[in-house]
């Protein structure tokens, strides 16, 4: 008896267990019966409008125009070119100077 409930154990596991640890493959075949059809129309397009914008009127004054003559900002500019100038001017002496002092001691 206990033989028979400890096979019949074993097998209610084995059921319950094979659903778990299913792999199979599924083969199917179809036919295709076509539907009834819709034919939509096609859409109907509209050229939009012309639409005409003016440009703006440009309003130039004589002191503020393209040709302004803004001294202080060229003046400005000047003085930071000279500057920009001249720290150029004491890299390139400051470098020339090392290089002569570096060749002197690595010959």
């Amino acid at each position: 008896m206990r033989k028979v409930a400890a096979l019949w154990l074993l097998a209610g596991v084995v059921g319950l267990a094979s659903n778990v640890a299913e792999a199979r493959v599924d083969v199917g075949i179809g036919i295709g019966i076509p539907g009834p059809a819709v034919v939509v129309p096609p859409p109907v397009y509209y050229e939009p409008a012309p639409v005409i914008v003016e440009p703006r009127p440009v309003a130039v004054t004589p002191g503020y125009g393209y040709y302004y003559d803004d001294w202080q900002a060229r003046a400005w500019r000047e003085q930071q070119w000279r500057e920009r100038r001249w720290r150029e001017r004491q890299w390139r002496e400051r470098h020339r100077e090392w290089h002569r002092w570096y060749d002197y001691y690595e010959n």
